[in-house]
């Protein structure tokens, strides 16, 4: 994916040189031109990625959580390299899952242990599903392998590659033991038995272990299974490559020989071996043994240095001895040319010694050979034991061949290796390529050369002429050549001419090569060698000489090759004598890898890659840098980057508008679903670069899926936001109606309990009114009581004053008058004095100096005194005014004091009343006044109180400027008016000081009432602005209810007016049935019962009326539930038109759900219509044909009234026998003449005699051919139709009672025999047919049930009638026939379940799993498995339904036939049991179908089998129980997994399940939406940890073939036999009844 998507997905891939890839989110946002990216781990390690300035590369995106763990790695959004490693670690680590698909490749990791996944069941599982419909497994390539070599007439080759211990030979093993189960042979050879049974042998000849692998093989094969036309096994033929003979003489440190080799010295003290039994006889075995052991003591003889240039074999070297006792050639010989070669010139010949270096590889190279060339003689044989004489008409080859190599030392055998694995990526990419080019032009789409890797040019290096193999075989041609030399040749060669060459710089004797997968650098050490594979001819003669025969036969086939291949080269006298060059491994190698790429092309691949997890070999672990080395080089991310380079991820139309419907608006869904899709990816991916629209698929570039998935989550969460607050508004808005609706309609207790509530309120109210009276009078007593001692301690204050002042105004006259007198006595004194002074002059003139003045300036004094005591006199004046005023004025304080408090009292009796009110009815009327008289009490008292308080603090300004002017007049003429106003005076001032305290107090005592009535107002203004509020509120809500209330009432209008109109109609329909009915009943006043008159009160009248009863009751619940869904639609819409405007529609009436099951509802109520107007349809012919026959009746009956009492019973039989005969046979010249021949065939054995009891049957006439062919056209269903029930069984008991009768053993026993072998015909010829063998099964239980109902048993007859008990058998004991028509019964009911399991398997998966019944709500998740070929276009898409029809069809054939009820219960149980099981097996292999919204789907559909059960009375069969495990299993998919408690409760729950599929589900369970969250591994081992001690099978899948035991309860019959005739039609005159 490209970087500028960051706003949608910061989550990256950051490189790590141990993890190969970690995954990081970007913490700060990316912006061009940034030197490094900000990252966070997952550990929260912050970290900073430098950006490369040259390629400015920027890391890889990480893919949603929703698409890890997909099936296909090309259904990843953004496809790279650790997007695939961190897909397959999930996978394998976490869901122990080994298989995933990454497009046409099937990536198996080895697991390291065994997982129970390769059984028969799952064998049978995969056959015949197409590739993408299971998970990824090795049965579903080779299922899709061998379904197009069916279907398409084409070979095919399954490429199984992989380095060593990746699981490439057990991968071939399972693909050829899937094509050996599914095929089967056509012969009774079991050629598919020897087929897997030649894996063992070549395990042991080709597998050693190595470093890598305890069991690698060490050559590559390639296995041809052929098949015959009709796609059976005929044979096998196997090719093999590269054989690694270095082995044989040399193994690596920790590596071992070939497997042969360590088995037979296991076996060495068994006598003899019979190991190998496939197409070898015996004597081949003992010499193979034999040579094997011979190769084990040629390795073990030792070469003694003699000197520089020579060697010898001591004498008595054991090994040697033994060697060549076992080969039987002469130890002298042998010993010498070991040591010794033969050199041939044009001239002459000698012989020259060998080193010990020599002799040694000479002795190596011929133990190499011996084992090749037998390796290749045991392929023969094995060839030659598969070869089938039958012409082979198509193949499927599987090729097991190494993978891509690479060691710390490389020489030939891994350059052969790679070379092979560079031809394969050759042809891999090309057929990717032309897969993806195909794809493009099939959808006819615009498309672009796409870049792939094309490694051509490093196969020319290798192949081409003058490359690296054709120098290796010129340096093998010269005399001298070195691996030196031809080093130095590749380094003169190709070092400055191809760029896939290097040279090390550390090294002249290596070379490196730069392959697809990686760079390789190769020792060149040994290769000349390797490619010589040369072998000394004398050597091959003293092998000749052998006196063993089979060393001889051996040896000259060897010889043979070797005369042939020196034939082709050269002259057989122009080669040396001493050395012989044998065919070379390159040019052969090259070769054979040719001709097996031309097979590879001559077919259709189908790629396997095999991956080591780890090199420790530890179960589910996986080593990142291992498996990305592996994914490197095995083609998987080339794969990837070829699918990313074009459009990988692809969606069918359908499958888009499914999964993004919710992108989409109401008015943008047309009928056209391309333009629909093509709208809105216009609408919402705005680059169209990104996308493309094919014929039948949209193509998206990568990342676009993550992008749209993105889109869908948003909206989702937006819609499920809207989803929650609608819901929690419907459920208030419920709460609030019901609490609404039980106030309006109350019960009669809630009625009483009112009243009740009533009365006592009223009694509280009252109680409470005097209780407040008493209060009030006891507080008004107690106020006057202390008025009344504040006014005595007044009076006493006043009085002990009053006494107090006048005992000082007492006390004070005595000293004044005392004072007086002295004063006085002391004045005459001085009076005599100044009497004597004043007598003399000088005195006198002293006293009248200035006297004039101060007679002016008293006379000035005397007029301001006047002055001011007038003044002062008005001062006094206007003070006794203000003192009165001021009095009056200390009275209304009180009384605004007393007002205060009744103001208080006011106030809490209001509040009192408030609480009362809201208490009792909020909404009521009567309370509603009251509130508003108290409100305008309220505010007349606020206003009362206001000017009380405006008047006090007038008085209170007034009282202080009387005090002040008081003060100021009183210091002036208080002395003045003492004399004047002695007692009031006195009074006043010694009051007034007193008076002024008084009325301080009180004013302090009003300033803090006044703050305490302001606080009062503020809070009583508060609670005021709380009520109005609160008014406010219940306006509008009164507001709302009126408009939800219309809306409610129109929608009862609506529903009364529909309900009437149904109603007259219905009446209107069922008067006129009643009418028609009554009127044939009314013509025919005279008919008897006998005669079945439907009139009112008869039988049929009664079935007709209660069919028409239930069809409009079940009408008028679906109605009902039509209202009840309208009714919720409307609240809807009043809720929806409540809400803030402007909001975006997503579906119709504001929710997905509603919406689905409205859509629901009509379409179930359509079918119920349709249905009710087809019954009533029905239900009027029935009466035209009741009118009808009634009509006859009575003219018969009319007719037979004339006649007498003899001839009236004779006529009155012939009548009805006439009618049933008119009755039975309609259509039976075209319904009763096509198949059947047992009844027959049966009859044809035997002949009656001409005499016989009455209800029996005996023979008039001779067979006649024409009798026999019309009796083979004897149709099923036209005897169950036009004939009696059970015909055929009641036709063969009346002749076996006429042959009773007759008793006539040998006529007995051929009938019962003929019977049986006939039955068995018919099963054998037409077993197939589920209506011919339900058909047989009935008249075989009915034929059962009548030897015994006539057996005379006590325990059967005992319901008989005395004329049944007189035709009971009386001569034989037919129990033993019994016994084998039961298991005659038990044969034809296995086979009536093989064939309801034929007809219900296509059914099953894609109805009750695939079919999504709700689509666009549950949605799928994105996949990019492409349909494969095998997913033909116009297959049939099967529902649910299309289950139910079929089940219908079996319960109306087997009713029809008249098979016994409790045997239809037991086929009922077997038919659900398949259906469980089958969809049960496909749950537990389809990681695809284990999500929330499936076991939502799989509950809807079992509901609806079991509405089946319970529309046809069989819900007590027992057939529910058989879908436990199914419901369980999809129980367990939509419970909570997290904690211990949900643990034990799925361990509770889930009884019916094992612990391996409760397991398995849990692994599998898959989000399909970002809500959900994946089941973690410790709470799957918790389930484990809890079903640890549970006894149950260890089998995954359920056993879909078991058909449960069945019995067959004995049924009687009341039918008599003498009243069964037998119809003309049947063309069987030569049966007459007696």
């Amino acid at each position: 994916g490209r970087f500028s998507q960051t706003y949608f997905y910061t989550r990256v891939w950051l490189p790590d040189a141990v993890e190969a890839w970690k995954p990081a989110e970007l913490t700060k946002d990316y912006t061009p031109g940034d030197w490094a990216l900000c990252l966070q781990l997952e550990d929260g390690t912050n970290v900073e990625h430098k950006i490369d300035p040259q390629t400015n590369s920027l890391l890889p995106l990480r893919n949603p959580d929703i698409l890890v763990g997909e099936n296909d790695l090309t259904a990843l959004s953004y496809l790279h390299e650790p997007a695939v490693l961190h897909n397959l670690k999930v996978r394998f680590v976490e869901s122990k899952i080994i298989y995933t698909y990454c497009g046409i490749v099937l990536v198996a990791i080895n697991p390291y242990e065994s997982i129970p996944i390769y059984d028969h069941d799952i064998i049978h599982a995969y056959s015949g599903q197409n590739m993408g419909d299971m998970d990824p497994h090795i049965f579903a390539v080779a299922e899709e392998a061998y379904k197009q070599m069916a279907r398409d007439q084409r070979n095919q080759s399954i490429i199984v590659s992989g380095e060593s211990g990746a699981g490439k030979t057990v991968s071939a093993k399972y693909a050829m033991r899937y094509f050996a189960t599914v095929s089967g042979s056509s012969s009774e050879a079991n050629v598919e038995d020897r087929v897997l049974a030649s894996s063992p042998i070549m395990e042991a000849i080709g597998n050693a272990k190595t470093t890598r692998n305890d069991n690698s093989s060490r050559f590559g094969k390639y296995i041809e299974i052929g098949f015959d036309k009709n796609h059976h096994i005929i044979g096998a033929n196997m090719r093999t490559y590269l054989l690694e003979k270095s082995r044989v003489a040399f193994q690596a440190t920790e590596e071992r020989n070939y497997h042969i080799f360590y088995q037979l010295c296991a076996s060495s003290h068994l006598p003899e071996f019979k190991t190998l039994q496939l197409g070898i006889n015996e004597t081949y075995q003992m010499g193979l043994f034999q040579i094997l052991s011979a190769l084990l003591h040629l390795g073990n003889v030792e070469v003694e240095e003699r000197s520089a240039d020579s060697s010898t074999i001591l004498p008595d070297n054991s090994h040697l001895m033994v060697f060549c006792e076992l080969m039987g050639v002469a130890y002298q010989d042998m010993s010498h040319w070991l040591c010794h070669r033969k050199l041939k010139t044009a001239t002459e010949t000698y012989v020259k010694p060998l080193s010990k270096v020599h002799a040694v590889s000479a002795r190596d190279a011929l133990a190499k050979h011996i084992y090749a060339k037998l390796f290749s003689w045991i392929v023969d044989h094995i060839n030659e034991a598969l070869r089938s004489a039958v012409k082979q008409h198509s193949f499927i080859g599987v090729l097991d061949i190494y993978g891509f190599e690479t060691f710390h030392i490389n020489s030939f055998e891994q350059f052969c290796i790679n070379y092979a694995n560079e031809k394969l990526q050759q042809q891999f990419n090309m057929h990717v390529f032309k897969l993806e080019q195909e794809e493009y032009m099939r959808e006819e789409i615009p498309w672009t050369l796409i870049d792939f890797y094309d490694n051509h040019p490093c196969i020319n290096l290798i192949e081409a002429k003058m490359g690296v193999l054709d120098l290796l075989d010129e340096e093998c041609k010269m005399p001298r050549g070195s691996d030196d030399t031809w080093a130095q040749k590749l380094y003169n060669t190709f070092l400055k001419k191809s760029d896939l060459f290097d040279k090390p710089r550390m090294s002249n004797k290596a070379f490196i090569i730069v392959h697809f997968a990686d760079k390789v650098e190769y020792q060149c050490e040994g290769f000349l060698e390797k490619n010589k594979d040369t072998v000394n001819e004398e050597q091959i003669i003293v092998l000749k000489l052998s006196k063993v025969c089979f060393v001889c036969l051996f040896v000259c086939l060897f010889v043979c090759l070797f005369v042939q291949i020196r034939s082709n080269t050269q002259p057989f006298s122009s080669l040396p004598l001493n050395l012989t060059l044998l065919s070379r491994p390159s040019p052969q190698f090259r070769n054979s890898l040719h001709l097996l790429m031309e097979t590879l092309n001559g077919t259709t691949p189908h790629y396997v890659r095999c991956i080591k997890p780890n090199d420790l070999k530890s179960p589910f672990m996986m080593d990142p840098m291992r498996a990305v080395q592996q994914l490197r080089a095995c083609g998987v991310l080339e794969t990837i980057r070829i699918s990313a380079a074009g459009f990988p991820s692809r969606w069918t139309y359908q499958e888009f508008f499914n999964r993004y419907r919710v992108l989409m608006k109401q008015k943008d869904i047309l009928s056209d679903r391309k333009q629909t899709c093509r709208n809105v990816l216009e609408t919402w991916v705005q680059d169209q670069d990104k996308y493309q629209f094919g014929k039948s698929k949209i193509f998206f570039r990568a990342g676009q899926v993550a992008y749209l998935e993105k889109l869908r989550s948003d909206k989702l969460k937006k819609a499920c936001v809207r989803i929650q607050k609608t819901i929690r508004c419907w459920l208030a808005r419920k709460r609030y109606l019901r609490m609404r609706q039980a106030r309006l309609q109350p019960h009669r207790k809630n009625q009483r309990m009112l009243v009740a509530r009533r009365r006592y309120q009223q009694q509280r109210s009252a109680s409470i009114t005097m209780q407040r009276l008493l209060r009030a009078y006891q507080a008004r007593q107690t106020y006057r009581k202390l008025l009344y001692e504040h006014k005595v301690l007044t009076i006493q204050r006043w009085v002990r004053g009053w006494l107090a002042r006048r005992r000082c105004r007492r006390s004070l006259r005595a000293v004044v008058y005392l004072q007086s007198c002295v004063r006085r006595m002391a004045a005459r004194k001085e009076l005599r004095k100044l009497r004597a002074e004043a007598r003399s002059v000088e005195h006198f003139k002293k006293l009248n100096v200035g006297m004039e003045n101060k007679i002016m300036q008293l006379q000035r004094k005397v007029d301001e005194q006047v002055r001011n005591d007038t003044s002062c006199m008005d001062v006094v004046t206007s003070f006794k005014q203000k003192k009165k005023t001021f009095c009056n004025g200390k009275h209304i304080n009180i009384f605004k004091c007393f007002n205060g408090q009744v103001f208080f009292c006011l106030l809490s009796s209001i509040r009192c009343l408030m609480n009362t009110s809201l208490f009792l009815c909020p909404e009521s009327k009567a309370h509603a006044k009251d509130g508003m008289q108290l409100e305008s009490d309220l505010c007349e008292e606020r206003d009362h109180y206001q000017s009380l308080l405006s008047e006090y603090t007038h008085l209170k300004e007034r009282h202080a400027d009387l005090k002040e002017e008081m003060t100021i007049s009183m210091t002036r003429f208080i002395l003045d008016e003492v004399k004047q106003m002695f007692y009031s005076g006195v009074v006043v001032v010694q009051d007034a000081p007193h008076q002024d305290a008084v009325d301080m107090s009180v004013l302090l005592k009003l300033q803090r009432r006044v703050t305490e009535l302001e606080q009062d107002k503020h809070t009583l203004q508060r609670h005021l602005d709380k009520r109005e509020e609160a008014q406010q509120d219940q306006v509008k809500n009164a507001e709302k209810q009126r408009t939800a209330g219309r809306a409610e009432l129109d929608l009862e209008a609506l529903k009364r007016q529909e309900l009437e109109s149904e109603n007259k109609r219905l009446k209107t329909n069922l008067a006129e049935l009643r009418q028609s009915l009554a009127t044939v009943s009314n013509t025919n006043p005279g008919a008897k019962a006998t005669t079945s008159s439907p009139g009112p009160g008869s039988a049929p009248y009664n079935v007709l009326l209660e069919q028409l009863n239930s069809s409009n009751e079940e009408l008028e619940v679906r109605k009902e539930e039509v209202l009840l869904l309208r009714s919720h639609l409307v609240r809807q819409e009043v809720l929806k038109h409540n809400k803030v405007g402007g909001e975006e529609e997503v579906v119709p009436n504001g929710t997905l759900i509603p919406y689905v099951v409205h859509c629901l509802l009509v379409s179930q109520l359509q079918v119920q219509d349709r249905r009710h107007e087809e019954e009533v349809e029905e239900l009027r012919e029935e009466v035209l044909r009741v009118r009808e026959e009634n009509r006859q009746q009575q003219q018969f009956l009319s007719q037979s009234l004339l006649l007498p009492q003899d001839a009236r019973i004779e006529a009155s039989l012939h009548h009805e026998i006439t009618r049933l005969t008119s009755d039975n046979l309609v259509g039976t010249s075209q319904g009763c003449v096509q198949q059947g021949t047992t009844l027959w065939n049966v009859l044809d054995v035997n002949r009656f005699y001409l005499t016989g009891p009455d209800g029996a049957a005996r023979e008039t006439g001779q067979d006649d051919p024409q009798t026999k062919k019309t009796a083979q056209k004897l149709k099923p269903r036209g005897v169950a139709v036009n004939f009696l029930p059970g015909l055929p069984a009641y036709i063969l008991f009346m002749c076996l009672r006429h042959a009773d009768y007759s008793n006539d053993d040998q006529r007995v026993s051929v009938l019962l025999n003929s019977t049986i072998n006939s039955i068995k015909g018919v099963l054998k010829r037409r077993g197939d047919d589920f209506e011919t063998v339900s058909f047989w099964l009935a008249n075989t239980c009915r034929f059962l049930h009548c030897l015994k109902q006539y057996s005379g048993e006590e325990a059967f007859v005992k319901n008989n009638t005395p004329r049944q008990n007189e035709h009971c058998l009386c001569n034989f004991d037919l129990s033993e026939y019994r016994q084998l028509l039961s298991d005659l019964a038990i044969q034809n009911y296995q086979q009536l379940v093989r064939c309801m399991e034929e007809a219900l398997q296509p059914m099953i998966v894609p109805g009750m799993l695939e079919h999504e019944n709700f689509q666009g709500v549950l949605g799928s998740k994105p996949t990019g498995l492409r349909k494969r070929t095998s997913s033909l276009p116009g297959e049939a898409v099967y529902t649910v339904d299309s289950i139910l029809q079929q089940l219908s069809v079996f319960h109306a054939t087997l009713i029809q036939h008249d098979v016994d009820p409790e045997l239809i219960k037991q086929v009922c149980v077997q038919q659900f049991y398949i259906i469980c099981s089958v969809t049960l097996n496909n749950l537990l292999l389809r990681k695809d179908m284990c999500s929330w919204s499936k076991g939502l789907q799989i509950r809807y559909n079992v509901w609806q089998l079991e509405e089946w059960l319970e529309e046809r009375g069989l819900s007590d069969c027992g057939a529910k129980e058989m879908l436990e495990p199914l419901i369980q299993a999809a129980q367990l998919l939509q419970v909570k997994k997290k904690t211990e408690e949900d643990a034990q409760a799925i361990c509770t729950m889930c009884s019916a399940l094992t612990t391996v599929q409760i397991v398995k589900v849990l692994s599998l369970y898959t989000p399909v939406i970002e809500f959900e969250e994946r089941v973690s591994m410790s709470f799957i081992r918790t389930i484990q940890a809890l079903l640890k001690g549970r006894v149950e099978s260890p089998m995954l899948l359920m056993d879909v073939k078991k058909i449960f035991s069945v019995t067959f309860p004995f049924t009687h019959s009341p039918l008599a036999l003498e009243t069964i005739q037998i119809p003309s039609s049947l063309n069987l005159g030569f049966l007459t009844r007696v």
